[in-house]
């Protein structure tokens, strides 16, 4: 229960945090409004108030009590209380008046009155309106075979402090959240920098020189980053000097060995000897191509749908069919597209006769998918063909023509450019390869 409980006030809260943030902040300052306005209108306003309507109610009583002594002349009683008391009273002959009315609850005035009305005039018919005028309450109280209209103003019933209350409790509130805004702005922009750095370098993109800013605790943070970073970037440097040292170094003996078979009398033996040698080569180019730092590519906006149209044109082959939305941009590295579309285009071609590539955009995403009529990937297969070395020994031809890194470096490829990659059935009856990048 209580899990359940927890779990659905986190998903009420914000994501973010900078709204978090202005929750802590803007909750303590609107309770505390909410109490002191509470506390003023049940300690002073409501109480004033009410002392205002019991004056007015009792002056209406003394009118009524006066007006009906015979020693005073009642139009000079009617002319003095209007006078001095601020009362506009008339004398309206009406049996049949609907003492009815609306009974709004929700008015602080119209309860106040109505409670002190019933306190002085119980065995009496009353009727008001607060409504009726913007200035004036319309007040009538039976008497004899009609009714006393009485018109009073507003302020004799109620205080006017109460906006000006209003307006003072609000508008600082406002000002000081609107402040917090700014600070707070200030305060979560370095870890937006940040996250937008980290997420730019994971994908492979060059970061410009990152500078910590803000508060200590997110200054720590990105220092240790830009540390992480440079020594990240130092390791695939030394990787590269040493992958390419390897090469130079293991390239030469297999140069002497090749010159070296054109001697061996034994032509079958030389053969094979050849064979692995060749095998040697390639695995060496492929582990190579596999290990190579991606990072010395820049990234640049280049047109995604031209770029696959001319990689379809080179193979020449008339068994590829292509349905390439026109004109898709996209940010990235050019070589290492290139690159992948090549190792997938090559592996639907050699497996299969007929293939199939489509390039198409939504909202948030581009799509390449290319498939083919091979023999296809059992469905057990789809993740571990992505492994390094990995290869299937059956379902998908002569596996000595490979090393088992095309689709390796396809998806460090893909991945490094914040996008997806996955193998489902083809509707040609093969493999088929789904792509999926950020737009």
């Amino acid at each position: 229960m209580f899990y359940g409980l927890n779990k659905f006030i986190k998903n009420l809260l914000p994501k973010t945090l900078f709204y978090r943030a202005l929750l802590i902040v803007a909750v303590p300052v609107i309770v505390i409004q909410l109490i002191i306005t509470i506390v003023f209108f049940d300690s002073l306003w409501i109480k004033t108030n009410k002392g205002m309507t019991n004056a007015l109610v009792n002056e209406l009583n003394t009118f009524i009590e006066i007006y009906n002594d015979n020693i005073y002349d009642k139009d000079e009683i009617t002319n003095l209380f209007s006078v001095y008391q601020n009362l506009n009273i008339e004398y309206v002959e009406d049996e049949k008046f609907n003492y009815s009315y609306d009974d709004r609850w929700f008015s602080p005035i119209d309860r106040t009155l109505r409670r002190e009305l019933k306190s002085k005039f119980s065995n009496v018919k009353f009727w008001f309106n607060t409504t009726s005028y913007k200035e004036l309450i319309d007040l009538r109280i039976e008497y004899e075979l009609g009714y006393f209209k009485f018109l009073i103003p507003k302020d004799r019933v109620t205080s006017s402090s109460a906006r000006i209350f209003a307006l003072w409790i609000t508008v600082p509130a406002l000002i000081m959240v609107f402040i917090s805004l700014i600070f707070l702005k200030n305060q979560t922009r370095p870890i937006t920098r940040l996250a937008k750095a980290a997420e730019k370098f994971g994908r492979g993109e060059d970061v410009e020189e990152y500078k910590p800013s803000g508060a200590a605790e997110i200054r720590q943070a990105g220092f240790e980053f830009d540390r992480m970073r440079k020594r990240i970037i130092r390791h695939l440097n030394q990787r590269s000097e040493m992958l390419s040292g390897i090469s130079h170094d293991l390239r030469t003996p297999l140069t002497r060995m090749k010159l070296q078979l054109a001697f061996i009398k034994d032509k079958d033996l030389s053969s094979k000897l050849s064979e692995d040698i060749n095998e040697m080569e390639k695995m060496l180019n492929e582990y190579l191509q596999f290990t190579s730092s991606s990072y010395l590519e820049k990234d640049e906006n280049f047109n995604l749908s031209e770029l696959i149209e001319n990689i379809v044109e080179k193979y020449k082959n008339h068994n590829i069919s292509k349905n390439i939305s026109s004109e898709i941009r996209i940010n990235g590295r050019k070589n290492l597209i290139i690159r992948c579309i090549n190792n997938l285009l090559d592996n639907a071609i050699k497996y299969g006769e007929k293939v199939n590539i489509e390039l198409f955009k939504n909202k948030n995403n581009l799509f390449i998918k290319i498939e083919d009529d091979g023999p296809g990937v059992p469905e057990n297969e789809y993740e571990n063909v992505f492994k390094p070395f990995y290869k299937i020994d059956k379902g998908r031809a002569d596996t000595k023509s490979s090393v088992g890194l095309g689709l390796s470096i396809t998806s460090d490829i893909i991945r490094s450019h914040g996008g997806n990659i996955k193998l489902e059935k083809s509707p040609l009856g093969g493999l088929g390869v789904k792509i999926f990048l950020p737009a």
